[in-house]
């Protein structure tokens, strides 16, 4: 019985990993999978734990992008690699990559609006919102909305090369994107690449951002869940959590490195089209057998 329960485990890791970073709404398949993969546990703990698994897609980004996000220095820089602005920031720069403590402060600046609105009302959207109709309906929106706003970006020319591009009206800008994914079935990393592209990024900035945004919004998420669980887990509880942990963890490395590659030669179509195909299905599925 436990080694069964223990490949649900992995199998919901999977799909965590996969969901989490492509645009395609984890929220979407998990209702789907929620109807065949049961874990023998308390409603409590199963809403917890398909949070708290996120820890493992958190960390992936972590891992990959490490010399990206880190604002710390390990040595005194040389002085042709310091930029002008460092070179301003005078002796904090042999501490800090000022750079990147700008980035995060921008990230920190896109966190508000999800911080404002999440917080309060994450209780109420859960019970109003967390339905299957709910999730069909928002994956088909923005589904036709992925179609629409690729249509519209090959008109358009590209103005967000780097993260350093982004200002910080445009990261308040993607932070209230990313309010709208709130709403499940929405994807918060569809949300924020749709908001990003909007507002002039690349695809491989947009997405990078989401990323990077994806830190502390998913990190205070998961936090928010134990903390309202109770902090009081079983032996067998965090065995679950952990092996979900990990697979998500792994998973989501090839998920963002599928991701990435594929941006760099192909739009976000193929996503869009997934959406619609899957919010018909969940739809359809939900309608005749409930």
């Amino acid at each position: 019985m436990e080694i069964l329960e223990l490949l649900k485990v992995v199998f919901l890791g999977i799909v965590e990993g996969i969901t989490e970073w492509l645009p395609i709404s984890s929220t979407g398949h998990l209702i789907l999978v929620e109807e065949f993969v049961k874990l023998n546990v308390s409603k409590s703990f199963w809403e917890m734990f398909m949070v708290v698994i996120q820890l493992g897609a958190i960390l992936s980004v972590v891992v990959l992008y490490w010399k990206d996000i880190w604002p710390f220095r390990n040595k005194k820089p040389k002085h042709e690699n310091v930029t002008k602005v460092e070179k301003a920031a005078g002796t904090l720069c042999r501490f800090v990559k000022i750079d990147k403590m700008i980035m995060w402060l921008k990230i920190m600046v896109s966190c508000l609006p999800a911080i404002l609105i999440g917080l309060p009302f994450d209780d109420f959207i859960e019970k109003k919102f967390n339905n299957w109709f709910v999730v069909a309906v928002m994956l088909i929106v923005y589904g036709v909305l992925f179609l629409v706003v690729e249509d519209y970006n090959e008109k358009r020319t590209v103005k967000i090369h780097s993260i350093a591009d982004i200002t910080w009206k445009t990261a308040l800008l993607i932070g209230i994107f990313q309010v709208l994914a709130l709403i499940p079935g929405t994807s918060r990393s569809g949300a924020t690449i749709i908001g990003g592209i909007l507002l002039g990024a690349s695809r491989t900035v947009a997405a990078e951002y989401t990323f990077f945004l994806a830190i502390p919004v998913m990190f205070g998420a998961s936090l928010l869940k134990i903390v309202k669980f109770g902090f009081d887990f079983t032996s067998w509880e965090l065995t679950i959590l952990g092996v979900g942990t990990v697979v998500s963890f792994v998973v989501s490395i090839l998920a963002i490195k599928f991701l990435m590659g594929y941006i760099k030669k192909h739009d976000f179509k193929a996503f869009g089209w997934y959406r619609i195909v899957l919010g018909i299905i969940v739809m359809l599925f939900f309608t005749i057998f409930r």
